[in-house]
């Protein structure tokens, strides 16, 4: 009774003046505060950590795939221009391990409380003829706003935009099949067992918490400085990038602009995969590509800086067939 008292204290925390009732009704209310806005849109997404949380159970470390499921659905409204208003989150699992369930919650709740994200609402359902015990899955919905005036959809791309980057916190929520079968399949380590290359465990690499990217590129949105935003996540840049460029425009990503942090250079070289297929499944070290129109990259640069960001050059917007070209 303890943890389930934690988890509805943490879910407490994150409400913000848009909420309505309290913890525990069939429903999340919500009313939210469009003042301000001429045009508001909802915009709504939902995702899963991936297996990602087989590391988290291996490892018997459940808090940090709750803050990746919100930081990762905020970023993905984030890319539209969106913030997030509320969330909610669903666990299943084998056999209901109250403590897990609370650890998982209370790092859902942290990253609400970091994103200014009530979390409305979930469901934790136990299914033992779908999971064994000890097992679990958790995905989540956002609901976010914007303005349309300030809408990302692609449509202000232009050949010659410049391509910048923001580092990503490790492999975020991408690319843990291949991680996982070279570190514990192939390399024959255990979750704790330390990695020098990386001066870290095999766990503090792999758990790294997937950034919300919120913070230093809202106020970038709300100042029309941007022309459009990709999250890199599953299907890497081939996937990603043309999400958002028009018909006849291309994105030109040049791997050697960036160094790559150490996991990946570690993965790449211990697993002999191919720098196309780095590419292709994981982030590389770029969580966030922004798309920016020349005569403002002096500006979006120098508040990036003032936000603590280090910026990193992917490339640029060229015409051609819709999709990514490395050079």
């Amino acid at each position: 009774m303890a943890a389930v008292a934690r988890a509805k204290e943490a879910i407490r925390s994150t409400f913000t003046p848009g909420v309505v009732g309290d913890v525990g009704g069939f429903g999340g209310l919500f009313r939210p505060d469009f003042k301000g806005m001429e045009d508001p849109l909802l915009v709504a997404s939902a995702d899963g950590v991936g297996t990602k949380i087989r590391v988290a159970i291996a490892a018997g470390v459940h808090g940090t795939v709750g803050q990746d499921i919100v930081n990762h659905c905020v970023d993905d409204i984030l890319v539209q221009g969106a913030r997030p208003l509320f969330f909610l989150d669903y666990v299943a699992t084998g056999r209901l391990r109250r403590e897990v369930i609370a650890e998982v919650i209370g790092g859902v709740a942290a990253a609400c409380r970091e994103n200014g994200c009530a979390l409305l609402g979930g469901e934790t359902a136990e299914m033992p003829g779908m999971y064994a015990d000890g097992d679990y899955d958790l995905a989540g919905t956002i609901v976010g706003v914007v303005d349309r005036p300030k809408l990302l959809d692609g449509s202000r791309v232009a050949e010659g935009d410049i391509l910048l980057g923001l580092a990503s916190s490790g492999l975020h929520t991408n690319g843990y099949s291949l991680a996982r079968m070279l570190f514990f399949e192939r390399l024959g380590l255990g979750p704790h067992d330390r990695v020098p290359e990386l001066g870290t465990t095999v766990a503090e690499a792999l758990l790294a918490v997937h950034r919300s990217y919120l913070a230093p590129l809202l106020p970038l949105v709300q100042d029309g400085l941007l022309s459009a935003l990709s999250h890199v996540t599953g299907g890497g840049f081939p996937d990603n990038l043309p999400r958002v460029l028009p018909e006849g425009l291309r994105a030109v990503v040049e791997p050697g602009g960036w160094e790559w942090p150490a996991l990946f250079r570690f993965i790449r070289d211990k697993g002999s995969v191919a720098e196309d297929e780095m590419l292709r499944v994981f982030n590389c070290g770029v969580g966030m590509v922004l798309f920016v129109a020349p005569d403002r990259l002096a500006e979006v640069t120098l508040r990036l800086a003032q936000a603590g960001e280090k910026v990193l050059a992917v490339g640029r917007v060229e015409s051609g067939p819709r999709g990514v070209r490395f050079a």
